[in-house]
C-alpha cells in the first residue's frame, strides 16, 4: 500500500468505528490499483495486527476487535474465498477450546487469521483424547490451544506428550488467562509457544511458515 499510505489510516478508523460498508468501499477502492494478496498482506493483516496491539495494550473494547476481525474475515471471504489458490494453507492447522467453554477468544484467534487470508479447522470444545485423535486423523502440522482454567491448560501437558510422541514435527501454540498469569507454563505443558494477545497468532503462524503462501 505504498502508493496508497491513506487506505491504512482510513480503514483502521472503519474498523474500529465497526463500519462494514465503509471498509469494504475502501477495500474495493484499494483493488482497482492492488493486487487481492496485496490488500491482505499489505492492508488487512497489519491493521489487525495494529488493532490486536490497541486492544492489548487497553486504548479499544474488547467488542471493537471481536467486530473488526468478524468484518474482515467476511472481507476475506469475499475477495480471497476458501477455494482460492492463494489461501494459506500452510501449515495445515486447527484452533480448539480444550475442556472448557468460553468462546469469544478463540472466535476472535480465528476470525484475525482468517482476516490474514489463512485456512483453519475450528474444532470448537474437545476433550484431550478426542483432540489428539483428531490432529492425528486430520494430519495436522499446527494446533491452536485455547484455555481459560489452570486446570484446563495443564491437560495441555497431555495433548503435546501423546501427539510429540506420534508426530514430533507437530507445533502446539497455547494462550488464554492461565498462560498471562504465568508467563512459564506454556513451557512446562511442553508447548512450542504462546501468544498474549489474538495478534500474536498471525507472528507465531508467519514465523513457523516462513511468510509462505
Amino acid at each position: 500500500m505504498e502508493k496508497n499510505p491513506h487506505y491504512i489510516e482510513e480503514f483502521r478508523n472503519a474498523l474500529i468505528s465497526c463500519n462494514r460498508l465503509a471498509s469494504e468501499k475502501i477495500v474495493n477502492e484499494a483493488a482497482k490499483s492492488h493486487s487481492t494478496l496485496e490488500i491482505v498482506e499489505e492492508l488487512i493483516t497489519p491493521v489487525m495486527e495494529e488493532i490486536g496491539c490497541d486492544w492489548e495494550e487497553g486504548e479499544l473494547s474488547l467488542a471493537q476487535i471481536y467486530m473488526s476481525s468478524r468484518i474482515c474475515e467476511k472481507l476475506i471471504d469475499v475477495i480471497l474465498p476458501p477455494e482460492n489458490p492463494d489461501r494459506k494453507d500452510i501449515p495445515k492447522m486447527a484452533i480448539v477450546i480444550l475442556e472448557d467453554y468460553h468462546v469469544l477468544g478463540k472466535r476472535i484467534v480465528y476470525s484475525i487469521l482468517r482476516a490474514g487470508g489463512y485456512n483453519l479447522y475450528d474444532y470448537g470444545t474437545m476433550a484431550a483424547e478426542d483432540l489428539i485423535q483428531r490432529v492425528i486423523k486430520d494430519d495436522l502440522h499446527t494446533i491452536l490451544i485455547s484455555c481459560l482454567m489452570l486446570s484446563s491448560a495443564l491437560k495441555v501437558k497431555i495433548v503435546s506428550e501423546k501427539l510429540k510422541s506420534i508426530k514430533p514435527e507437530v507445533k502446539i501454540f497455547v494462550g488464554g488467562a492461565p498462560f498471562r498469569f504465568d508467563e512459564e507454563l506454556w513451557k512446562d505443558v511442553g508447548a512450542d509457544g504462546t501468544g498474549k494477545s489474538a495478534s500474536d497468532a498471525i507472528r507465531l503462524i508467519k514465523n513457523i511458515s516462513g511468510g509462505a503462501l
